[in-house]
């Protein structure tokens, strides 16, 4: 009888360790473009990988933004979920854009 509960539970152990290990990640920033000069405030959301540090956020941040000629000024933090709310009037139409 200990065989079959042990080899359910087993694979639902097994299940959970396979899911990611952890919660998502965002970072706000401030961007500029010359000519004419414009800043924006941003939210992004980050990959696992960017969550480190803010040189790791910043290479993403620069690559993404840096499609539309935003060039990266700052990053303020990073903060999980729980700090979204509390930035998102503020980052208005940069709020998860990129």
């Amino acid at each position: 009888m200990k065989h079959r509960i042990l080899i359910p539970l087993g694979f639902v152990v097994a299940l959970f360790a396979a899911l990611p290990a952890s919660a998502a990640c965002y970072a706000d920033y401030k961007a500029k473009q010359d000519n004419p000069l414009r800043l924006h405030y941003g939210v992004i959301e980050l990959p696992d990988s960017a969550c480190g540090s803010r040189d790791d956020a910043a290479k993403v941040i620069d690559k993404r933004i840096g499609r539309d000629g935003w060039q990266l000024l700052n990053v303020m933090s990073i903060f999980g979920a729980d700090g979204l709310d509390e930035r998102k009037q503020s980052a208005g139409q940069f709020y998860l854009r990129y």
